[in-house]
């Protein structure tokens, strides 16, 4: 029985918290050289290559010109293709992705450009390509060096003069698009 104002037992709690600083100082260093962080997955760049990529990231997104990336497989091309659209003035627009290995030989015109109704069997209906979907945006072609020679005189006309017609169509189209590949 305890009475009044006595205190039955003392209750002690203690923490180190030298590791929850550690970590706190660790984020806010990493946070510092995170780049795009409000916008993209985080990219941390430690290495001075890696920085000077993202420099040129930096140079290359204000400008409205078609850009390649190079780089291995698992590198992150696709990360910084998508970083260069996020600070290009085209960001308000759509980044459409086109993996050119994986399209079929006697797709490619179709998926690139579109198709009218009866182009070919199996177009039962008007389709858009990619560079209308794209239009005001951004195209990515990862894979470029896939599509093969007798596509290759088409998409030129595409880059150089914005200009394409749709398979089994006799008009020309225009689209505004930033290309970016791969």
């Amino acid at each position: 029985r305890v009475s009044a104002g006595e205190l039955p037992g003392t209750l002690v709690v203690r923490r180190d918290v030298t590791e929850q600083r550690r970590h706190c100082e660790a984020n806010q260093s990493l946070s510092s050289t995170v780049v795009g962080r409000e916008e993209l997955p985080a990219l941390v760049a430690h290495s001075e290559r890696m920085k000077r990529v993202l420099e040129m990231v930096e140079a290359v997104a204000v400008l409205d010109s078609t850009v390649l990336v190079t780089g291995e497989n698992g590198t992150g091309k696709e990360h910084i293709v998508e970083l260069i659209h996020r600070r290009s003035i085209r960001r308000s627009g759509a980044l459409v992705r086109v993996n050119c290995a994986a399209l079929p030989e006697t797709l490619i015109e179709s998926e690139l450009f579109g198709h009218r109704k009866g182009a070919f069997t199996g177009a039962v209906a008007d389709r858009k390509g990619k560079f209308e979907l794209a239009d005001g945006g951004t195209l990515f072609l990862d894979e470029i060096a896939n599509i093969p020679p007798s596509h290759q005189g088409k998409l030129l006309r595409v880059v150089e003069t914005g200009e394409f017609e749709r398979l089994g169509a006799s008009r020309s189209r225009r689209a505004s698009v930033r290309i970016l590949s791969a």
